[in-house]
C-alpha cells in the first residue's frame, strides 16, 4: 500500500514496485488509505509524511493502535531532512525512513528487507514456542504478547518484539549497531542514523525501564547494548 497525494510519485511508485512483482494499492490521502486498507489488507506500508487530509505520521500511530495492523512494517516518505522529523516518525512506529528525493532501488531494498524480516519472524516464533521470562516480564512467541507480573498486556510492533527478541536470544551480551541494523531493518546502518537509538528508546518505553540509569537494556560505550537480565524459557503451552 502506498499513499502519497503527488499523482507522479504515487505513479512512478506503482509502475516501479509492480514492474520488480509487487501487486500495488496506491492512494491520495488518508481516508482512502484507511478505507483500502480494511477493505484488502497489506504486507507493508509506504507512507507520506504530509497529506491533504491528516498527516503520515497520524496514520503510522493510526496502523500501531489498531491490532489488525499493528505488525505490517512502514516505510515513511517525507520531503523534510530535519532529523525531528525522522525521530517522530521512528517514535511512532514506523520501521524505515527515506527523504525525497530517494533512489528506487534504495527504496526497493529497504522494501526487501522488511518483507524478509517480517516472514522470517514469525516462522521462527513458531517452531520455538517458547515463552521467554526476564526481570519482571514475559514474552510469548508465537502471540508476540509481552506481560508484566501484575497482569499488564503491553502492545509490540513488529520493530519492537524483533529487537526484544533479539536482545533475549543473547542475554548479557553487547551487540553492535550493524548487527541490530540487520535484525530490525535487514541491513548495516548508515553513519549517523538514528533509528537504533530511536528504536531502543521505544521498546525501554514499553519495559518501563526509563529512568537512568537503566535497569534492563544499557549502553555500553562503543559496543552497542546489552540486556541486562537473567532470560528463562519454557515451553508454550
Amino acid at each position: 500500500m502506498v499513499v502519497d497525494d503527488d499523482p507522479q510519485t504515487r505513479k512512478l511508485l506503482q509502475t516501479y514496485l509492480s514492474n520488480v512483482g509487487f501487486r500495488v494499492q496506491a492512494v491520495a490521502n488518508g481516508k482512502e488509505f484507511r478505507r483500502t486498507l480494511e477493505k484488502a489488507g497489506a504486507d507493508l506500508a509506504i507512507l507520506d509524511v504530509t497529506l491533504p487530509d491528516e498527516s503520515g505520521f497520524k496514520l503510522c500511530q493510526w496502523m500501531h493502535e489498531h491490532p489488525d495492523y499493528l505488525h505490517i512494517p512502514i516505510i515513511m516518505l517525507t520531503a523534510r531532512v530535519d532529523e525531528g522529523n525522522r525521530v517522530l516518525g521512528l517514535e511512532l512506529g514506523a520501521d524505515d525512513y527515506l527523504c525525497k528525493p530517494f533512489s528506487l532501488r534504495e527504496l526497493l531494498a529497504r522494501i526487501n528487507a522488511l518483507l524478509r524480516r517480517t516472514s522470517i519472524s514469525p516462522k521462527s516464533a513458531m517452531v520455538s514456542g517458547q515463552v521467554l521470562a526476564f526481570a519482571e516480564w514475559q514474552l510469548d512467541t508465537v502471540s508476540r504478547r509481552l506481560t508484566h507480573l501484575s497482569g499488564e498486556e503491553v502492545i509490540l510492533t513488529g520493530t519492537d518484539f524483533t529487537l526484544l527478541k533479539l536482545f533475549l536470544d543473547h542475554p548479557q551480551q553487547a551487540l553492535g549497531r550493524d548487527t541490530i541494523g540487520n535484525a530490525i531493518y535487514g541491513r548495516d546502518m548508515l553513519p549517523h542514523e538514528r533509528g537504533i537509538d530511536t528504536a531502543v528508546y521505544r521498546l525501554r518505553q514499553r519495559l518501563c525501564d526509563t529512568a537512568k540509569p537503566h535497569r534492563l537494556i544499557l549502553n555500553v560505550r562503543g559496543r552497542g547494548y546489552l540486556l541486562a537480565a537473567e532470560v528463562t524459557i519454557r515451553n508454550r503451552a
